[in-house]
């Protein structure tokens, strides 16, 4: 039979660890670049990152959805980041391990007032949003100098290495 709150933590980890890449590999002094005065800073964007696994999963454990921030440390250097997101996901990841198979079809009133079931709180807006913002930061990382670890294939950097070391 399967056990879907399993695989759940299973890819949620897996994420996991390719975010904490991510935030390691931001270069250390572009905490508040912004492409755009408009748009989030890196560091902004990455402490989002840790909003969204405390937000999702007190949410759930509340069963109820507010406009109140969720109380997370929110660093204000890149050094920070990592520690600082590893601690939101493990409390976060507590809260969801508490989860039952039965509390997947459970209905919650979200922020935006639409009902949606736990299964879909959990795949969509905790999951795959991550991975939405993950994207934006990766690429922020790029554009501010940074090289980025290659989460679903080699960048370009390993790829030229690859080569240069078959050319060997």
């Amino acid at each position: 039979m399967r056990d879907e709150l399993k695989e759940f933590l299973i890819e949620w980890d897996h994420e996991t660890d390719g975010t904490l890449l991510l935030l390691r590999s931001l270069p250390s002094d572009k905490f508040d670049w912004r492409p755009d005065e408009a748009g989030r800073s890196i560091g902004e964007l990455a402490v989002h990152l840790s909003e969204i696994e405390a937000y999702v999963s007190q949410g759930i454990e509340r069963g109820a959805f507010t406009f109140e921030p969720p109380q997370i440390e929110r660093p204000r250097s890149i050094e920070a980041l990592a520690p600082a997101f590893r601690a939101a996901h493990e409390d976060a990841r507590a809260r969801i391990a508490r989860l039952q198979a039965a509390d997947l079809e459970h209905e919650i009133r979200f922020v935006d007032g639409h009902p949606r079931t736990t299964r879909i709180l959990l795949w969509r807006n905790l999951l795959m949003h991550a991975i939405h913002h993950r994207g934006q930061l990766t690429l922020l990382c790029r554009l501010a100098g940074g090289i980025p670890p290659g989460l679903f294939g080699p960048t370009r950097e390993q790829s030229a290495a690859r080569r240069a070391a078959a050319a060997r």
